[in-house]
C-alpha cells in the first residue's frame, strides 16, 4: 500500500491517542507540548516511509518513534529544564516513566482526555470544538463546517480555549460521576459531530469518510463500556451510528456520486450493523423514566430508514420529524421533514411547505427544491440543481447535482 493514502488514515486514528496518552502519562498541563511530539512523529514517518516503504505494524512503529521523541525532548530540552519540571510530573525521572500504548491505556487515556477538555470554563462551544480538534482531529474548516461558522472565528475560540485550560492548569485525571454526568452531553455532541463529518462531508473531496464514521462508534462503544456513561442517551447515538453505517456502502458509486434513498440497493445493506442499531436501540428505551432525546427521535428516524417498506412508514417518519423540529430546529432537519412530507402528500404540496422555509443560500434547499419539480417541471428542476452547485463547495455534492441535471436533460 502506498505510504502517502495509508498515513492520512493513521494520522486521524492514532494521532489522537498518543496525544491523550503522552498527556495522561506525563500529566502535560499544555497540551501543545503532547501535540507537537505527536506532529513530529508523523512527519518522521511521512518522510521515512517514503524512502523505505511501509514497516510490518505501522501502528506499532508510530508508537516507538513517540516513545523516543518524548525521551529526545527531555535529552534535548535540558538546557531549559527548569521549566520542563513545571510542566511535567515525574515518579522518579523523565526517562523512567513508562509509556504504555496498550489497548485499555489508549481508551482511558482518551475517555478521560475528552472529559477533561469539555471543562465548564469554557463555553460548550468551545469545549466542542477543542474536543474535535484534540481528540478528532478535525481542521479548523472541519470544525467551521461544522458549526457553520468561519475559520478565522474557529481559529480564534480554539486558542481562547487552550488558553483557559492552561490557566485553569489543565490535568487529565479521573473526574467524579457528578463531573462526568455534567459534561456528558457535550462528549455526545462531539461523537455526534465527528460521524455526521465521516457519513456526509462537505470539507473533503471524499463525500462519505468511513474512518471517521468507524472513529465515533469507537470511542462511543468507551462510553457504552463504562458503567457512568451507559446512559438511554449514550445508547441511543450509537443506535443511530450503527443504523446510518449500515448503509454506507448503499450511498455512493464507484466514481464517488451519491446515491439517493430511493436508488440505493438495499441488498447492500449491512444487516449486522442494523441488528446492532436495534439492540442499543431498545436499551435507549429499556427505562420507564427514560427522557427522549434528539439521538432516541433520529435514531427512530434511522430505523424506518432501514426497515421495510409498509403503509405506516413515511406517516411514522414524519411524525418523528415534527417532534425533531420543535426539539431541536435546524435548516438541515426542516428539508428532510419537507423531503418526508412529500412521501406522505406529495410533491405539489411540498413544494409549497418547503417555499416557506426561504432558505435560499442554502444548497440543499435547491437540491429538494430540484428533486421535487423533477416530475412536475424540468426547467425549474434544472435551475434549482444548477444553484444547488454554485453554493455548494463538495466536488462530490457537484458531480452528483451535475448527473441530475444531465439525466434531464436527456428526458426533454
Amino acid at each position: 500500500m502506498n505510504p502517502n493514502e495509508i498515513t492520512p488514515h493513521l494520522f486521524r486514528t492514532e494521532y489522537s491517542k498518543i496525544v491523550a496518552v503522552l498527556c495522561k502519562t506525563f500529566d502535560i498541563k499544555h497540551i501543545e507540548i503532547a501535540e507537537d511530539i505527536a506532529s513530529e512523529t508523523f512527519l518522521k514517518a511521512s518522510e521515512y516511509w517514503a524512502i523505505h516503504g511501509l514497516p510490518e505494524n505501522p501502528t506499532a512503529w508510530l508508537y516507538t518513534v513517540a516513545k523516543n521523541k518524548v525521551k529526545d525532548y527531555f535529552k534535548h530540552l535540558a538546557v531549559i529544564e527548569k521549566n520542563i519540571k513545571t510542566e511535567l510530573k515525574t515518579i522518579k525521572s523523565e526517562q523512567e516513566q513508562i509509556i504504555e500504548f496498550d489497548t485499555k491505556n489508549i481508551s482511558d487515556s482518551q475517555l478521560e482526555m475528552i472529559f477533561t477538555i469539555c471543562n465548564p470554563i469554557n463555553s460548550r462551544e468551545t469545549q466542542i470544538c477543542l474536543a474535535l480538534q484534540i481528540l478528532c482531529g478535525f481542521s479548523v474548516d472541519e470544525i467551521a463546517n461544522a458549526f457553520l461558522s468561519k475559520p478565522e472565528t474557529i481559529k480564534k475560540r480554539l486558542q481562547r480555549g487552550k488558553d483557559a485550560l492552561r490557566a485553569y492548569h489543565f490535568k487529565i485525571e479521573s473526574l467524579q460521576e457528578k463531573d462526568i454526568l455534567l459534561r456528558l452531553e457535550t462528549v455526545l455532541k462531539t461523537l455526534y459531530l465527528l460521524f455526521n463529518e465521516g457519513y456526509f462531508s462537505r470539507t473533503h473531496p471524499l463525500l462519505i469518510r468511513k474512518d471517521l464514521c468507524l472513529e465515533a462508534i469507537r470511542l462511543t462503544l468507551i462510553l457504552i463500556d463504562h458503567s457512568i456513561t451507559d446512559t438511554p442517551d449514550t445508547n441511543a447515538l450509537l443506535a443511530l451510528m450503527c443504523f446510518q453505517s449500515s448503509r454506507l456502502e448503499a450511498r455512493i458509486n464507484n466514481q464517488g456520486e451519491a446515491i439517493l434513498f430511493d436508488e440505493q440497493d438495499e441488498s447492500l445493506w449491512d444487516q449486522t450493523l442494523i441488528e446492532k442499531g436495534n439492540y442499543y436501540l431498545v436499551r435507549a428505551c429499556d427505562t420507564s423514566n427514560t427522557q427522549v432525546s434528539k439521538y432516541h427521535l433520529e435514531a427512530a428516524i434511522a430505523y424506518w430508514h432501514t426497515s421495510s417498506l409498509s403503509p405506516d412508514k413515511w406517516h411514522a417518519i414524519l411524525d418523528l420529524y415534527n417532534q425533531l423540529v420543535i426539539m431541536e430546529y435546524s435548516p438541515i432537519t426542516v428539508l428532510n421533514r419537507t423531503f418526508v412530507f412529500s412521501k406522505v402528500y406529495g410533491n405539489k404540496k411540498a413544494i409549497i411547505e418547503a417555499k416557506k422555509l426561504n432558505l435560499t443560500e442554502n444548497e440543499y434547499y435547491h437540491g429538494l427544491l430540484g428533486y421535487l419539480y423533477t416530475e412536475i417541471n424540468k426547467e425549474l428542476a434544472m435551475k434549482h440543481f444548477e444553484e444547488a452547485i454554485r453554493l455548494t463547495s463538495s466536488k462530490s455534492e457537484k458531480q452528483t447535482l451535475q448527473k441530475q441535471i444531465n439525466g434531464l436533460k436527456q428526458t426533454m
